[in-house]
C-alpha cells in the first residue's frame, strides 16, 4: 500500500518567514524592558517637577491676628497661580519625555507607551507631593505662632485643580503617538515582497499567430 504525497504547485506562493525571537503578537522581552525602563525614567522626572513647582509657584500669605489666621490679601490668585504653575510644568515635562522617548527608540510600540503612561502618572504624584512637602509648612497653627502677631508668613502650596495631575500623562502619550506616526518608517508589507507567481499560467493561453506572416510552401503534387 502505498500513501499519496502531495507535491506543492510551483505557482503557489511561499509562506513568509518566521521572525527569530518574535512572539505572537509582536513584543519581544527586549521590547518589554525599553518600556520598564521608560516609567522608572519617566517616574523619576517627577523630582524634578515637585522641585521647580515648590519654587516657582506663587504662594498666598496669611496674617494672624493671636486668636485666627486670615488671608492677608483676599484678592489674591496666588492659588489659582500654584495651579497654573503645575500645569505648564506638566505640559513642559509631558513634551520633553515625549521627545526623548521617541529619539530614543524610534520605532515606537505598545510598551513604550504602556511605560510612558505609567511613568507620567507617577511623575506627576511624585510631584505633587514632593511639592507640598518642599513648600511652606501646612501646620497653619504653629507657623502663626511662629511668625508673631501682625506678621505675614507663607500659605502652604495647594493644588485645587486635580485633574492637572493628568495633564503630563496625556500630552505625552499624544506628542509621543504623534512623532511616531509622522517619522517612524513604518513596516514593509509582506505581500509586495511575496512571489505569487502568474496567474493564468503561460502555458494555458498560447501566443496567437500573426495572419500576416507567410505560410509555409505546399509540396509539390505528383
Amino acid at each position: 500500500m502505498t500513501e499519496a504525497v502531495t507535491t506543492p504547485s510551483p505557482h503557489e506562493p511561499p509562506l513568509p518567514p518566521e521572525k527569530p525571537g518574535g512572539s505572537a503578537g509582536g513584543i519581544t522581552p527586549a521590547d518589554i524592558r525599553d518600556g520598564a525602563a521608560t516609567a522608572l525614567l519617566t517616574g523619576v522626572a517627577g523630582v524634578l517637577l515637585g522641585v521647580l513647582w515648590a519654587w516657582l509657584a506663587p504662594k498666598a500669605q496669611y496674617v494672624s491676628n493671636g486668636e485666627a489666621v486670615f488671608l492677608k490679601n483676599s484678592e489674591s490668585e496666588a492659588r489659582i497661580g500654584a495651579d497654573g504653575t503645575f500645569f505648564l510644568l506638566s505640559l513642559g515635562f509631558g513634551v520633553l519625555s515625549a521627545v526623548l522617548v521617541f529619539l530614543w527608540r524610534r520605532r515606537g510600540g505598545v510598551p513604550l507607551v504602556v511605560g510612558l503612561v505609567v511613568g507620567s502618572c507617577f511623575a506627576s504624584l511624585v510631584g505633587w507631593r514632593l511639592g507640598l512637602w518642599l513648600g511652606p509648612s501646612a501646620d497653619v497653627a504653629a507657623a502663626a505662632v511662629k511668625a508673631g502677631k501682625g506678621v505675614a508668613f507663607d500659605a502652604p502650596l495647594q493644588l485645587l485643580a486635580r485633574g492637572v495631575l493628568l495633564v503630563w500623562p496625556m500630552v505625552a502619550v499624544a506628542v509621543h503617538l504623534g512623532l511616531t506616526a509622522l517619522w517612524t518608517p513604518h513596516d514593509p508589507d509582506p505581500s509586495e515582497d511575496a512571489d505569487w507567481g502568474v496567474y493564468p499560467p503561460p502555458h494555458v493561453h498560447s501566443a496567437p499567430s500573426d495572419p500576416a506572416a507567410p505560410s509555409a510552401p505546399e509540396p509539390p503534387r505528383a
